[in-house]
This record gives C-alpha cells, structure tokens and sequence, in this order.
C-alpha cells in the first residue's frame, strides 16, 4: 500500500508542508490573533520543524494549533491517510479496518501493530470535524422528509415460562431501534438527526428550523407525518397502497431521493460498522451527512474540504460523546 499512496500519507514533512498548502493559502495564519502572512519561520537545530512566530502578538505557533490535530501523539500523516480513507469510502471504513490501514500488520507476531483505541478515537473526532456548519439559509425547492429506523431487532421466539409465573409481555422486534430523521432537499443538501422518538414535537421543531416557508415538502402517509402542521405546501405519497411516484402540474411527487440516502446509511451500518451506540449515532450521521451533501466531488477535493473543516476545532479524548458535541 505505501508504494502506491502520495508522499503526504508516508512521510511527516511531506504531511506537515501538505496541511499547511491547504489551511494557509495566503501565508501563514496566526491562530492566536488571527493575522494572516505577518508570522515567520523558526529554524535551529533544537528548533521543532513546522514552528512559526506571529510578529504581531508574538506568539508562536504550529499549522495543528486550535485544530483536531493539536498535541496528538499520532503522526500527522496517519491522520491525513485517515480522512483520506473515510471521504473515499461512501458507506464508511471501521474503525478495525482503519486500524490495520494505518499502523499494518506486524510480520513478526501476524499482530496489527497500533491500538484499535486509537483508530477508534481518530474516527470519531473525524466525523465531528465534519459536522455541517449552521445553514445560511435554510432548504428551499423540492424538500423530502421521511424516518426510519436503524439497529437490531430484538429475538421474537418462543419464551419459556416457568411453572407458576404468567408469561412475559414480549418486547416488540423493533423496539430497539434507534429513530432517524432526515430532511434533504432534492438534488442539494441533507440533514439528518437521530431522535428518541418520532413525535409531532419533534418533528414540528426540525421542520421550522430548517426549511424554508417556500419550499414544497414531500413525504409519505405516515400517521406522525400528517400530524405535524407545515405552512409549506405539502404532497404525500401512499406506500400502504404501493404508490411511490405520480405527478402532479409536471412535478414528481416522492420521498425517492431521502429513501436513497437511507438505503446507503443503513449499508454502512448493517455492513461496515454493524453496531452503532444511540449516543454516538449522531456522530455518524455527521459522516453520512457530509458525505452525501458533497457528493458530487471527487475523493481529492472530498479530502480538501474535509481537511479545512478541522480548522478551530480541537477534542480531548473523553468528548466525543453526542451530548458534548452537541
């Protein structure tokens, strides 16, 4: 793999000098202060490589200051192989799967060398990296909405029943699925949350906050749907009668588009990651979401953009959990 991979995913100054490229385009950016081609370089034989001093706050500074890549352990150019690897890969690459890409397998023991720990946390501030910045303005045209629901089911067999007890009530089989709700505007972005239960409530609050007044909203006939009162103008669809297109005054009425996003999250789920926590669903919908919506890129610019987005932001280990990353 490394004979085929570019200088920046092997070697630390080729990575170094690579994310400084994409981060300062116009010379290099204090982060302390903000000034942009005012800091210079520090050179010395005790001097660490890539350390910059602003000459306007005097503050010295390195390209990973204030972004996911500041006082890690981990070797830069393991971390740009890793975003590398998951904007390529459309339903995603485990955290197993990074592991072994990243630190290889140990020809000595048949061990892979690393700690799966590590990839596990590197993936994980990825994906809040990623997380899509607040709309400028919310989505407009043809919107879709539409839930679903992603996990195991629960094992529906006969239960044994001891002698004097009353059988058990038996938990319905998707009762521990985790809820998905997602609004994409067709042919442009998608937003997606994971809910703890798809109520009017719930639904009400996404539907005002992120689409627009104009838009024509299309979902299918489901009871919580009908029951959320939109101003937008609104079309169903009727999948009980096995209806999921028609047209109406030459537009094309479904929920197509959203039900193709689910179809490529629950792949990536079911096959890739197989088990996903209902407090780290939202991380992984971060992923999908940034995925899809920059769909239309292709793996090099995927990286470039995602690259950028690490900037002004920085994790400890412990936070990436949804309720610290909001």
């Amino acid at each position: 793999m490394a004979g085929i991979i570019a200088a920046q995913y092997q070697n630390e100054d080729a990575a170094r000098e690579h994310l400084e490229r994409l981060l300062w385009p116009d010379g290099p950016v204090c982060p302390h202060c903000g000034i942009i081609g005012e800091a210079y370089k520090l050179e010395g034989e005790t001097t660490r490589k890539g350390l910059y001093k602003c000459a306007a706050c005097r503050q010295p500074f390195t390209v990973t200051v204030k972004t996911i890549f500041e006082d890690s352990h981990i070797p830069l150019h393991k971390w740009l192989l890793a975003i590398h690897l998951m904007c390529s890969s459309k339903k995603g690459i485990s955290a197993h799967q990074l592991w072994r890409n990243l630190w290889g397998v140990n020809e000595e023991t048949g061990k892979v060398n690393g700690s799966y720990r590590t990839a596990w946390f590197m993936a994980h501030r990825i994906r809040w990296a990623l997380g899509q910045e607040p709309l400028l303005s919310r989505l407009a045209g043809i919107v879709e909405i539409d839930e679903t629901y992603v996990g195991g089911k629960f094992r529906t067999g006969p239960m044994a029943v001891k002698p004097g007890e009353r059988a058990k009530d038996r938990k319905a089989s998707v009762a521990n699925k985790a809820a998905v709700v997602s609004i994409l505007q067709r042919d442009g972005q998608v937003r997606s949350k994971h809910v703890p239960r798809v109520t009017a409530d719930n639904l009400r609050e996404m539907v005002a906050s992120t689409v627009d007044e104009t838009a024509h909203v299309m979902t299918d006939s489901s009871t919580v749907l009908k029951s959320v009162p939109m101003n937008q103008k609104h079309s169903q669809v009727n999948h009980f009668a096995k209806e999921y297109v028609r047209r109406e005054d030459g537009v094309c009425i479904s929920t197509n588009s959203v039900e193709g996003y689910f179809a490529t999250l629950k792949r990536g789920i079911n096959g890739v990651y197989h088990h996903v926590g209902k407090n780290h669903l939202d991380q992984y919908l971060r992923e999908f979401d940034y995925r899809h919506n920059i769909r239309r890129l292709d793996d090099d610019q995927r990286f470039r953009v995602a690259v950028q987005k690490t900037s002004g932001k920085r994790l400890t280990l412990r936070s990436p959990k949804a309720g610290k990353l909001g």
